[in-house]
């Protein structure tokens, strides 16, 4: 169905919104159950979006990403992570890592079960606007938990590499870091990161698609 910006603003915007920053509270979550206090002592272990909103990479990359289409590209801040507080710093900084992604993985299978809830309903005023909010809910997260699992510091994926790499070659990978997000919007731009992540995000939709027995195309 071709939406036009507006509708696609009202479709998307939930959905961006909790997939970022539910994303960077599952991390402050797993951070302080491992031992880290830091996200919790400045309040960022919360469901509400204004605690982990970026005005550039919340709301302007998404809507730009909107208008101009290829990959739905976006960030909130940060939750603060001091890995050196965890009880186990480098077993630890796996589940850290790994908590982000997940997140977005029970997000998707909440939007697909709210497509599945639409199509009981057939008729209904809310059936088709629940269906496309929760397409673009799937995609969404499917995006962002396949792009954080890329195995690029400092992308989830990179820590997580890094929890598993043996001692001297996890420093030397850890190295990597600072150059990360200049890399990633290398490859972004010329075309090589959706070459990258669309087999994939493809692969999810149509396992969670047939899992469900719904239509996310």
């Amino acid at each position: 169905m071709d939406l036009n910006i507006v509708q696609k603003i009202t479709v998307y915007a939930l959905p961006v919104i909790f997939a970022i920053t539910l994303h960077e509270a599952a991390h402050g979550y797993a951070a302080k159950h491992f031992g880290d206090t830091t996200a919790f002592m400045m309040g960022r272990i919360s469901i509400n979006p204004l605690r982990h909103i970026d005005p550039i990479g919340t709301i302007l990359v998404p809507l730009l990403s909107l208008m101009l289409g290829g990959i739905l590209f976006g960030w909130a801040k940060p939750v603060p992570v001091n890995f050196s507080q965890l009880r186990n710093p480098k077993k630890d900084m796996f589940w850290v890592a790994a908590a982000g992604p997940l997140a977005n993985l029970a997000m998707a299978i909440f939007w697909a079960f709210m497509i599945k809830i639409a199509t009981l309903m057939p008729g209904s005023s809310f059936a088709l606007p629940l269906a496309l909010m929760g397409q673009a809910g799937v995609l969404i997260n499917a995006v962002l938990m396949i792009l954080n699992l890329l195995p690029l510091p400092p992308l989830d994926g990179g820590r997580i590499a890094v929890s598993l790499l043996p001692q001297h070659l996890a420093y030397r990978y850890a190295m990597v870091e600072p150059y990360g997000m200049f890399i990633l919007v290398g490859l972004l731009f010329t075309g090589i990161l959706g070459s990258i992540l669309w087999p994939f995000v493809t692969l999810f939709i149509k396992v969670l698609s047939a899992f469900f027995g719904i239509s996310l195309g």
